[in-house]
Parts: structure tokens; C-alpha cells; sequence
């Protein structure tokens, strides 16, 4: 008997080291390696999508639901779907604010794909290379070894650990602004923007510098304004709390609780004695159904400052242990702010209406499990995306994907400064700069060096310095990216990656963005052909419309109208919307007609009565949906009343609905 268990047992064990075949291996169950496999599988590809998490969606379901947009345009493809589907669970168009949970339905159903064979809970052990081919790639997990091999690799991981053992070339840290000629890489104190005010000091025993630093202080110097170094942003967790008493799980004091590592935070209501709202310290942003997600505000909050240097080269284990630490300090500073006397009243009874909601990540007590890794890694690869893309000083010809969002880092450091002869804490590192409206990210950026490597790619820590990404690392974003990375794997056929023309790319999102063969929107811009606009009004580039620009009227004592015609060749029926920008002082009422053949629907809406939701500048509103035979001709003529604020038009968004 025993015979014939070690036999079995030899036979299983040998199966399970045998190479399994693919078409395209993805590590990484982050919404890009989600996108990106099933992206690939919709194109006919036998897809392994390989997870070291056992939830798949990464920061998109672990808690991140107010969505860094910076504009919609640039958002597309499987992406743009995705949040359409969450407009459907929400009874929007698109909702860019949402639950964990709804969002980890969605993302499920794109891992569900026949073509798709997933793997859970394998941690990537070693690369196999040919010269500059990846042969296969070895994993371990709870089932034992698994080892993969497949034409094309991407990693879609956070840390970029598929690209590391690879030997593909990367960087850690901010770079020097010397490297590329930018302004904001390097070492920067920020005056006002997350930053303790003047005189809070920084010793165990006020002013004696003998009794040693406060907890979350870094002994350390400071290189000086715009020199390199190889410290990285602060992590922390999106927080999913609820104040529904229904739906909520108190929050209790945790283990390893300590509460002197929340001394900085009293000194600094105590120098803000002003501030006496939760929302003083929390960035607090209401999500559907009484939940939200809390992120970082001010001098001390939710970053843990300086605690994840060594995260991006780490080992599993190590990781997981400065997982853990920042787990501890975050349930400890959201009992420690419910409870602590010493925390001004109002801010504690405010706390204490909040919980970990019951209905949310169900086998982790509850709390998020993934922390946000806001940088680690950063290929250099075939092209470098700088300051210079985000500020249009430099256009690339080949781009993928779209990227709008502020130049924006998190501190990296909190150390002790002299001013006027007072020692005092300030945080050093934060950035926030904006752009010139939305730029293109080169396919050349997610490729490593051709010498390197010919069958990588990497659409998560892309080749990008220090300040670019931080406007780049948008998880819609990488979305797209994981997309046009699948897209690009099954164009190679047997090429070099490298080989791959871009504008191929953007021909299939162009023709198929959903590769699900559905017919793709129109968007009617207000830059297009079929725009007529009336007196006094002028076209402005920036973030404040749909598109890369957006029409304005500076007041007026008469009303004035733009005129839409419609695109030609509409068959069937199609869905009708006008985005109308919501945000600032705005004329609050518009007339829209809209006319489809004999059809005629006219509204006057008033934008008081549309709320704004999310980090956008306007809604989709719908006009209704229309009938298109052959040759239908029709308008849309939009008009502003006389106003003495500013008046917004921007793009027609065409649907296809049959």
C-alpha cells in the first residue's frame, strides 16, 4: 500500500512541476493584469493570469472608489466598460465612485473568461531567459510549484517583481532633476499642502532634544531642494467605513495598539486648536450606500511617512510584515482619534459614528487587504516619460493611452528643520502640479530595452520618472495600459514586442474598443467639424471640460447658442448626451433641442438639480434616444441665457442602443 502512495504521490508531484502552455502569462490580479487578461483572452489568447493576491482588482476593489480621474477622456476600452458597468449598478451612465464590492463583481466576471485560467496565491519564484527571451517563470502557492510558459509575459503587479527578475532595467526612489531636466522629482517641501504649520516640535520631551524623536520622525538630513534619492511616497489604505448602525462593525482598539505613535498628531491639533472636524485630518469622500474612502489629509494622517522604503525590493515575507505595520498604525489612529481624551470632542464623536462595514471584505475581518502601493519600482525602458510629457513641452507619436491627472506624490519623508532658530517637524516630498490637460503615454514606455528583454511588457510600473508617474499611476489608467499591453501581445505574432506598430493599438480600441464586436460610441467634440458656435464664444484647452479643450462664455447680456449637426451614417437607435460642466460659478440653466429627423425633444434643465459625484468636472445628461434611418438629417442646438457667470459647452456622446 505504501508502494502505491509514494508512487501517486511522485506522480503528483511531477504533474505539478510540469510546464503549463500559454499563449500570454500575466502576474499580477491588479485591475490592469484583470483588463489585460481578459482583453487577450476576448482576442482568441490561452491566458494564465497569475496572482500573489487572492483578490483580484487591486486597489480598484481594495477601497480606492473615488476614482482619480483628472479628465474622462482618457479613459477608454475595457476601462471605459467597466465603469459604465458600475453606472449600471448604480442607475447612472458611469458611476466613478463606488463600493469595493460592486466593483469586485465586475472584475470577477472579466476573470471568468473561458480563455482565462486563473491562479491564486502564487508568488513568483525566478524568471527563465534565452538572451532576451523569457522562457517561463516559475511560481509557488498553496497547491505547491506551478511553472508557466508562454510567448509574452506582462507584469501587472504593483512592485513590477516579473520585471525585476528579468533583469529588465529599473529605478527606485525620486531621480535628481538634473537626470531629465524637471522641476519636481527631486527633494521638495511643500508650504501648505499636507504639512505640519510652524513651531510643532518634534522630541519626546518638548524641547529637549536629548529625549529623542517622536514616533514617524526620520533621523536623517535632507539633500537638498531638487537632489535625487532612493526614498519612495508614503503608502497607506483607502478606507471603506460606514456610519450605517445597521451595516456596522465598531472599531476596537486593535492589536499592538500604542497610542504614543500618535503623539504628532495631538501636537498638531494642538497647533491647529482651529480645526475641529474630522474632515481637518481625513480626506472623507462619501461613497454609495453610507460607505466611503478615507484617504490622507494634512500634516499626520493616514500615511505612514517613512515605513516603506524597503518595500519595492523586499521579499514576500518582509512585505508582508510592512503590510502588517501599516495595518496596525491605521486601526490604531482611527481608535486612537475615536477615544483618545486628549483628541478634541467634536472630532471624537464624529469618529465614534463610524465603522467597518459588515457587508465589505467578508474574509478579512472586514479591512481592506490591499495597501496602497502608490510607487515602487519603475522600469527605464525604451522610452522615459518626464515632466516634460505632462507639461506638452514633448509630444510622442506613438501613444497608447492618455494620462491627465496632476503630477502628484505623496511625502516621502518627515524630518526635523530649523527656521528662525526653532527646531520643528515638517513632512518633505509632496507635489501637486497640475498638467496641461491630458497628454499621451508612449507604447515605448511599457516595452523594456530591446536588448533587455523582447517578449515583456509592463503597463503598471512603466518606464516613467518619479513625477511623471505620479500623474500616470491612475488606475483607470493602468487599465488602458493593461489593454493596450494584451492588444500589442496578440499583434506581435512571434515579433519582439518592440516590433509592434502602436498605431495598430489604437486602430482595434478605435474599431472594437469593448473587442466584444459591439459598435463603438461617437463623440462629437467641440472642436469637431460639425460644431457651429454662436457670438462670444472661445475655445480653451485643460481639464475643465470633457475633452483636451472645452468652449466658454465669458458672461453675456444675450443669450447665445452652439449648434451641433449630426454624424452621418447613424443607423438604428442611439442614446443622446450632452456633457454639461457642473463645477465653479456656472450658468445654471441651459436649453438644449434636440432634433433627429422628426423628432423633437426639448429640455431646459436647471444644473442646480444635477449633483456632481466624484472627481470630474460635469455629468453626461441624457437627451433621450432616437431613431436613425439612412440619410436622417437633425441638429443639436444647445443656448445659454444671458448671464454674468461663465457658460461651459462641450462634447455629444453618441450610444448605440439597437
Amino acid at each position: 500500500m505504501k508502494k502505491y502512495l509514494v508512487t501517486i504521490l511522485s506522480v503528483i508531484i511531477s504533474v505539478s512541476a510540469m510546464a503549463q502552455k500559454y499563449d500570454l502569462c500575466i502576474y499580477g490580479g491588479t485591475s490592469a493584469g484583470v483588463v489585460a487578461a481578459y482583453s487577450a483572452a476576448q482576442l482568441d489568447m490561452k491566458v494564465a493570469l497569475v496572482c500573489p493576491e487572492e483578490r483580484l482588482g487591486g486597489l480598484t476593489t481594495g477601497g480606492l472608489g473615488q476614482t482619480d480621474i483628472g479628465n474622462k477622456q482618457v479613459v477608454m476600452g475595457i476601462a471605459k466598460q467597466f465603469y459604465r458597468a458600475l453606472g449600471e449598478h448604480y442607475g447612472r451612465l458611469e458611476s466613478w465612485t463606488f463600493e469595493p464590492s460592486a466593483a469586485l463583481t465586475i472584475i470577477e466576471k472579466y476573470a471568468e473568461h473561458k480563455n482565462i485560467t486563473l491562479y491564486k496565491g502564487n508568488y513568483l519564484d525566478k524568471v527563465e531567459k534565452s538572451d532576451n527571451h523569457i522562457v517561463g517563470a516559475s511560481f509557488t502557492g498553496k497547491s505547491g510549484s506551478l511553472k508557466i510558459e508562454a510567448d509574452y509575459f506582462i507584469d501587472a503587479t504593483y512592485e513590477g517583481d516579473l520585471m525585476a527578475a528579468a533583469k529588465v532595467s529599473y529605478f527606485v526612489g525620486r531621480e535628481d532633476n538634473s537626470v531629465y531636466g524637471e522641476k519636481w522629482s527631486g527633494e521638495y517641501f511643500h508650504k501648505r499642502n499636507h504639512q505640519f504649520p510652524d513651531g510643532v516640535d518634534p522630541y519626546v520631551e518638548k524641547g529637549n532634544p536629548a529625549s529623542g524623536l517622536l514616533p514617524h520622525i526620520q533621523d536623517m538630513d535632507c539633500n537638498g531642494i531638487g537632489k535625487g534619492d532612493k526614498l519612495v511616497q508614503a503608502y497607506n489604505f483607502r478606507l471603506c467605513l460606514t456610519d450605517n448602525p445597521k451595516n456596522l462593525v465598531p472599531i476596537t482598539k486593535p492589536d499592538n495598539y500604542d497610542p504614543s505613535q500618535y503623539e504628532l498628531l495631538i501636537r498638531l491639533m494642538e497647533a491647529q486648536p482651529e480645526k475641529t472636524k474630522l474632515a481637518n485630518y481625513f480626506i472623507w469622500s462619501r461613497m454609495p450606500n453610507r460607505k466611503t474612502d478615507v484617504n490622507n489629509r494634512g500634516g499626520f494622517s493616514t500615511d505612514m511617512i517613512g515605513c516603506n522604503w524597503n518595500y519595492p525590493e523586499a521579499s514576500y515575507e518582509e512585505r508582508a510584515k510592512i503590510v502588517k505595520a501599516h495595518e496596525d498604525y491605521t486601526k490604531g489612529l482611527l481608535y486612537f482619534v475615536g477615544h483618545d481624551e486628549r483628541v478634541p470632542e467634536s472630532i471624537r464623536k464624529e469618529m465614534l459614528r463610524w465603522g467597518y462595514p459588515k457587508d465589505e471584505y467578508l474574509d478579512n475581518n472586514h479591512f481592506s487587504p490591499q495597501l496602497y502601493i502608490r510607487e515602487a519600482r519603475r522600469m527605464v525602458g525604451e522610452y522615459v516619460c518626464t515632466q516634460h510629457d505632462c507639461d506638452h513641452k514633448v509630444t510622442v507619436d506613438d501613444g497608447i493611452a492618455y494620462a491627465a491627472y496632476n503630477m502628484d506624490s505623496h511625502n516621502c519623508k518627515r524630518v526635523v528643520v530649523e527656521k528662525n532658530g526653532v527646531k520643528m517637524v515638517k513632512n518633505e516630498g509632496n507635489v501637486e502640479e497640475h498638467t496641461a490637460g491630458p497628454y499621451p503615454i508612449s507604447y515605448r514606455a511599457i516595452t523594456p530595452k530591446r536588448n533587455e528583454c523582447d517578449n515583456l511588457l509592463v503597463p503598471v510600473c512603466l518606464s516613467a520618472s518619479h513625477i511623471a508617474f505620479g500623474s500616470i499611476r491612475m488606475e483607470p489608467v493602468f487599465m488602458v495600459l493593461g489593454q493596450a499591453a494584451a492588444i500589442a501581445t496578440k499583434l506581435a505574432k512571434g515579433k519582439a514586442v518592440q516590433d509592434v506598430n502602436s498605431q495598430e493599438i489604437n486602430r482595434l480600441f478605435e474599431r472594437d474598443p469593448y473587442l466584444d464586436g459591439s459598435t463603438p460610441d461617437i463623440i462629437v467634440d467641440d472642436n469637431s467639424e460639425y460644431v457651429k458656435l454662436g457670438s462670444d464664444w472661445i475655445r480653451k484647452t485643460g481639464n475643465r471640460g470633457y475633452g483636451r479643450t472645452y468652449l466658454v462664455r465669458l458672461g453675456g447680456t444675450d443669450e447665445s447658442s452652439i449648434t451641433y449637426t449630426l454624424p452621418k451614417g447613424l443607423k438604428g437607435e442611439w442614446e443622446i448626451y450632452s456633457y454639461q460642466r457642473l463645477k465653479g460659478k456656472i450658468n445654471k440653466r441651459v436649453k438644449i433641442e434636440a432634433k433627429v429627423g422628426k423628432q423633437l425633444v426639448t429640455k431646459d434643465i436647471d444644473l442646480r438639480s444635477i449633483k456632481l459625484v466624484g472627481q470630474t468636472s460635469g455629468e453626461w445628461i441624457s437627451l433621450g434616444r432616437f431613431n436613425f434611418k439612412p440619410n436622417t438629417k437633425g441638429e443639436v442646438k444647445i443656448t445659454m441665457p444671458k448671464s454674468k457667470f461663465h457658460s461651459y459647452a462641450d462634447g455629444l456622446l453618441f450610444i448605440k442602443r439597437k
